[in-house]
């Protein structure tokens, strides 16, 4: 063994610097190398991570039983046994949603067969905790030579060539390999993108690199050793393939807006999200049309949960002042500035809300839905309105054809966005949305409706081009709004506002 020059320097020891740290061993029919890998893990590796989790997806073997065996010093090793099989990107999915859930910063996924290093999770953790990396990849195709020295078949050392390359040319990256199963994360990232949305099958690999690509988040590869053993294949290579090759499709297809796909769906780092505006029958447009009609310079308006504040950005360029309530730091960070106050509060709690001011217009867009008592909430409203202001509020309808369709196949998927956002508490049709503000005591002086969003589905739409089928959905949902309407837009006044103010 050489021995390292005067002239060369050891790496400096591994240090988790602070962050939560997780290694997340995915395993299947394991039972004679898992104990093996377990031991590979390096010493600092068990001292620095807060845990080192084993997850068997149902094994056919004594794979748990091995695991449970594994004598352990750090006390730091947790076996999990899933009750069914979830496959590789199902196992993947309750893997990183552990990681989340226990509030770990990053996570790396290691093979329990061993076919992967051990020895180098230190370099795959290191970017990862320096913040330098949301994803970091083990590859075995940075030095091509030695994926072959290191007995990968030809057959499979061709097909990783040919699919990379079409994956990269039709995805925007520019990796050596998109098919190594050593992959960490930062949980940060996994929290960005609907996880959920991704297969359960062998090209989860594929579909989450596509989502970081959407994420625009950064990805790093090391070089890794290739180590081609014993170990079973469990992998269809003909059906992995063409799984591969069709979503790489798919994602172009979404990056050039001709179709959407819920799982690259990703919100933008920025908040600021002007999308909405770009179609003229969303709630944002119709709004803001709305609101325009009245004399908005010097006007205060207040936003309640002001998310994507893309409504607000437009009303401060036209001269109004904004205050904004919200209760998600991230928000308040990125689009404070454009409000003359932000208030930090859960609108659920109405009563801790305290404001100097009344307004001449208050916004309650896409956000009574999420209140737990939204009639309390728009009750107590009344008072911070001047005489003669106007409330703006915007539901989604849940009756609307989509969702129809859906439940008539038995099916009430929700989403983390849209009709059946699953963090919504109530649904409305449009009849019960006018009730809730009548029983809460507000004149509903206007209403109007939305269209489908074809331009959110349909990018290119947005070109002035392409307005046609816009036009065409509009006539139908406003011929038949209870079927075709996407959301209901109310614009209200306060009947008793004279004993009020």
């Amino acid at each position: 063994m050489r021995e390292p020059s005067s002239m060369e320097t050891a790496p400096a020891p591994f240090s988790a610097q602070g962050k939560r740290l997780g290694v997340f061993v995915i395993s299947y029919n394991a039972e004679r190398l898992i104990q093996n890998t377990l031991r590979r893990i390096p010493e600092e590796i068990w001292r620095e991570v807060e845990i080192v989790y084993v997850v068997d997806d149902c094994s056919m073997d004594e794979t748990t039983r091995q695991a449970m065996d594994y004598p352990d010093p750090y006390g730091k090793l947790k076996v999990f046994r899933n009750r069914t099989n979830r496959r590789y990107g199902g196992n993947q999915k309750f893997g990183y949603q552990y990681a989340i859930d226990l509030g770990l910063d990053a996570v790396v996924m290691l093979h329990g067969d061993g076919q992967y290093a051990p020895e180098m999770l230190p370099d795959l953790f290191r970017p990862l905790v320096a913040g330098a990396a949301d994803v970091v990849i083990g590859s075995r195709m940075i030095h091509r030579r030695d994926a072959l020295k290191g007995g990968m078949p030809k057959y499979k050392f061709a097909a990783n060539i040919f699919l990379t390359g079409v994956e990269n040319l039709l995805s925007g990256l520019s990796l050596s390999e998109f098919h190594s199963g050593y992959r960490g994360y930062s949980t940060a990232f996994l929290r960005r993108i609907p996880l959920w949305e991704n297969s359960d099958e062998w090209h989860f690999d594929s579909h989450i690199l596509f989502q970081a690509r959407q994420a625009d988040a950064v990805v790093r590869e090391l070089p890794i050793p290739t180590r081609y053993g014993d170990e079973v294949c469990h992998v269809n290579g003909i059906s992995y393939g063409l799984n591969c090759l069709r979503s790489a499709f798919l994602f172009r297809l979404h990056r050039w807006g001709l179709i959407r796909l819920n799982r690259y769906d990703i919100a933008p780092r920025s908040l600021i999200d002007s999308r909405k505006l770009d179609d003229p029958y969303s709630s944002h447009s119709l709004i803001l049309r709305r609101l325009r009609q009245m004399k908005l310079a010097g006007d205060q308006v207040l936003d309640l949960g002001f998310g994507c504040a893309a409504i607000a950005a437009a009303l401060r360029q036209d001269g109004a002042i904004l205050d904004g309530i919200d209760r998600d730091p991230r928000a308040i960070a990125e689009s404070g500035p454009l409000f003359r106050r932000v208030f930090q509060n859960d609108l659920n709690r109405p009563g801790e809300i305290h404001l100097e001011h009344k307004y001449d217009i208050v916004l309650a867009a896409d956000i009574l839905q999420f209140l737990v008592d939204p009639a309390d909430v728009l009750s107590r409203l009344k008072k911070f309105l001047v005489k003669g202001g106007l409330l703006a509020v915007s539901l989604p309808n849940v009756v609307n054809v989509q969702t129809r369709g859906r439940i008539l196949f038995g099916r009430f998927p929700l989403h983390h966005r849209g009709l059946l956002e699953e963090q919504a508490l109530h649904f409305y049709t449009l009849d019960s949305m006018r009730q809730l503000l009548v029983r809460a005591g507000w004149k509903v002086e206007s209403t109007d409706v939305t269209s489908f969003p074809l331009t959110l589905v349909f990018p290119f739409l947005r070109r002035k081009r392409w307005r046609l089928p816009l036009w065409i959905c509009r006539g139908l949902t406003l011929a038949c709004k209870g079927l075709f309407a996407y959301q209901g837009v109310l614009f209200c006044k306060n009947p008793n506002e004279s004993d009020l103010l």
